[in-house]
């Protein structure tokens, strides 16, 4: 085995400075918040989500903080979409002779019993966590093999390697996440991409606070699962999406990060 060099101790780069962000769903929620600390980090942000009214005003928000973003009306689902944002994304690399970072963020769930489960829900969650995730993978990770290096976060779930009652197709579509950036990453590794799972536990966003609210007996179960004893809010995770995204984790790769309040640790 060869000797291990004697490095000079640095500090660890957490800067985004001169890299291009791509943040699917990144209207509202989690999505929204990485769009915003990685603009603050440095990146240049792609924002991308359905609704133009709400990117627009996280386009807004991410200038007056001194930022700089554009955005594109994208739904996930719709190959067509995702195909133009692979070109938009590959022209602002060209000007910016920019590194790259992929957050695949867009999803979200439903609490329903198995049984009563339609085809149509099965169908919408898989395309939007499964689907989605997979080609946009396919559409921007030329790009970064062309330049031999990139990021790609795709967001899981603890309920990807845990599981709740009533969350079967999402339980189902998480660990489906999980498992695709594994055997992305033994395929892409040695190419110069690195690319992770962030896997969040229950978060309240503007959406899951309300659902929350109206489900206080639900609320108290997943809380009462997270040894922290409480949910998760969107800046808990933004230490662990700058990470992953940063040249402080260029040695990371195939893993799936829990954010989770220690709650795939206690079973």
């Amino acid at each position: 085995m060869p000797e291990a060099a004697r490095e000079t101790t640095t500090l660890p780069s957490f800067s985004l400075d001169g890299r291009v962000a791509v943040v699917t769903g990144s209207s509202i929620g989690i999505g929204r918040t990485i769009a915003e600390v990685f603009a603050l980090a440095g990146a240049h942000v792609l924002l991308a989500a359905r609704s133009e009214d709400r990117l627009a005003n996280v386009k807004s928000a991410i200038e007056e903080a001194g930022g700089s973003a554009e955005y594109m009306r994208v739904d996930v689902t719709n190959l067509d979409d995702i195909a133009a944002l692979g070109a938009r994304t590959k022209e602002l690399v060209a000007e910016r002779d920019a590194d790259l970072v992929l957050v695949n963020n867009a999803g979200f769930g439903f609490t329903k019993p198995a049984v009563v489960v339609t085809e149509e829900d099965f169908d919408l969650i898989t395309s939007t966590h499964l689907k989605g995730t997979y080609f946009c993978c396919q559409q921007i990770a030329p790009i970064m093999l062309e330049r031999g290096y990139g990021k790609i976060i795709n967001l899981g779930s603890a309920w990807g390697e845990s599981t709740d009652a009533k969350k079967a197709p999402y339980c189902m579509a998480k660990a489906g996440i999980a498992h695709l950036t594994h055997a992305l990453s033994t395929e892409w590794a040695p190419s110069g991409i690195r690319i992770n799972t962030l896997a969040p536990t229950g978060t309240l966003t503007e959406f899951t606070a309300d659902v929350m609210t109206r489900m206080p007996e639900r609320a108290a179960g997943i809380i009462a699962r997270i040894p922290l004893g409480r949910f998760a809010v969107p800046s808990d995770h933004m230490g662990a999406a700058l990470f992953l995204a940063s040249p402080a984790s260029d040695f990371v790769t195939g893993h799936t990060l829990y954010v989770d309040g220690g709650l795939t640790g206690s079973g």
